[in-house]
């Protein structure tokens, strides 16, 4: 069995943000059609224990069947080390026989897919008139996101807001999370926060917010009153009443979910007025790492890139 093998520049050369955006779109739609299937991730996180190991499987039936898996191991330490928190691989199989087909950076693949969800978002619940982006957050999901909002908006101006500044270069830094948000369109949240960083007082009419950091219960960034006033919009229901801490400690109920992107994409009422606040909770999903690595895997064998090994 011959199986290739990606490293991470190689899934960052093959996957280019404004090609992911559209890869992105079609698989979400494709699962809002119910030809995906996506479980919730597996996480495994011992007592005591702050990293964390999550298995998360995805299938794709009809004509070219296919599985996928990440294994991702996220430590939150690794900022600190100058390493992704994200480390591990996601592997394809064959949806005929089972056999591998590829193997590659789950970290490259997070880091793209992640971010072009949120241009995705941002291209179908912003204002037309949006201009103003704030980061929070200056690490790689800070990075990735300002190559998706560029990819799906001009802005005239672009703060961030990140407790080591100059992490952006040629930014505008801002010297809090508040005066970075407070006349900004668009946000997007991409931190390691436990607790809310963001707060509905701050907030003007018609902004929407990509809230991205937070994918586990117990972690939130959003503060209660901004959850609870906003149109809600999320990239799978199932995962978001189970896994969104943004979510569940805001004690809101499923119906105070709006629709899934895939929804939208569609046909299905996105954002309904200028003045409403629209957030789009992205937890990410496996099925979004299955279409980011065949993507990836398309390209890499039309190209002959990566290492061909026998398995």
């Amino acid at each position: 069995m011959s199986v290739r093998i990606l490293d991470e520049e190689q899934v960052r050369q093959l996957l280019p943000m404004d090609e992911c955006i559209d890869v992105m779109a079609d698989a979400l739609a494709s699962l809002a059609r119910g030809e995906m299937h996506n479980p919730l991730r597996f996480v495994v996180r011992p007592p005591d224990e702050p990293s964390l190991l999550g298995i998360m499987p995805a299938h794709r039936g009809g004509d070219a069947k296919v599985w996928g898996l990440k294994t991702v191991a996220i430590f939150p330490g690794n900022s600190a080390r100058g390493l992704d928190s994200h480390q591990g691989f996601v592997a394809l199989f064959d949806g005929e026989t089972g056999q591998t087909r590829a193997i590659m950076n789950a970290g490259a693949i997070t880091a793209v897919r992640t971010a072009a969800v949120s241009g995705v978002a941002t291209r179908l619940l912003a204002r037309p008139e949006a201009k103003t982006l704030a980061l929070i957050g200056a690490g790689i999901q800070g990075h990735s996101h300002l190559d998706a909002m560029r990819a799906v908006r001009e802005w005239d101006r672009v703060v961030v807001y990140s407790r080591t500044p100059g992490k952006l270069p040629g930014i505008e830094d801002a010297a809090s999370a508040e005066e970075a948000v407070r006349d900004a369109d668009v946000i997007c949240t991409t931190t390691n926060a436990t607790d809310p960083i963001l707060k509905r007082e701050w907030l003007k009419p018609g902004v929407h917010i990509n809230a991205v950091g937070s994918s586990i219960p117990t972690t939130r960034e959003l503060d209660t009153e901004t959850m609870r006033d906003a149109s809600l919009f999320v990239d799978r229901r199932e995962s978001t009443i189970n896994e969104s801490g943004d979510f569940r400690l805001a004690e809101l109920q499923p119906e105070h979910i709006r629709g899934e992107i895939g929804d939208l994409l569609l046909g299905a009422p996105g954002r309904t007025s200028d003045d409403e606040i629209t957030v789009f909770k992205s937890l990410g999903l496996a099925v979004e790492d299955l279409a980011a690595a065949e993507h990836v895997l398309r390209r890499a064998e039309a190209e002959n890139v990566g290492s061909v090994v026998s398995l």
